[in-house]
């Protein structure tokens, strides 16, 4: 069966111009998104710590990962984000720039801890453990 020019509608859309564009927030600066370099930065310094913390008990690998744990849960409240975040000049909010509460960072920090959901990001480059807590990580 044969059918006329435009039959599917559109199939593609424009991409957006630049990550968080879609969420309405600036390509540079202030409160756009946090690129890969400072966020690898601010998990290094995290991870940092948690293993240097660690060293307490005996370097347990299971310990680095409950401590890293607790530094995203205790901090991502108190100061909208962890050591590292802060240290990078990121903050964490909800996607409508409110506080991100107490179960948002529970949840975060759990898929986190997973690997998987923080490494498979959509066009804002926001995570899945971003996307599942509602979430986004900014420029300060």
């Amino acid at each position: 069966m044969l059918h006329g020019p435009g039959y599917a509608g559109t199939v593609t859309h424009d991409a957006p111009d630049h990550p968080g564009e879609r969420l309405g927030l600036p390509r540079e600066g202030s409160g756009s998104i946090a690129r890969i370099g400072r966020r690898i930065g601010a998990l290094f310094v995290d991870y940092g710590a948690a293993y240097l913390i660690s060293g307490f008990f005996g370097w347990d690998p299971m310990a680095i990962l409950a401590i890293f744990a607790a530094i995203q849960i205790v901090f991502i409240p108190t100061l909208q984000g962890s050591p590292g975040h802060r240290i990078f000049g990121l903050r964490l909010v909800r996607v409508d720039g409110a506080w991100v509460g107490l179960w948002r960072p529970v949840v975060r920090t759990a898929l986190l801890v997973v690997v998987i959901p923080a490494v498979i990001w959509d066009a804002d480059q926001r995570g899945l453990h971003d996307k599942a807590a509602g979430t986004v990580l900014l420029r300060a």
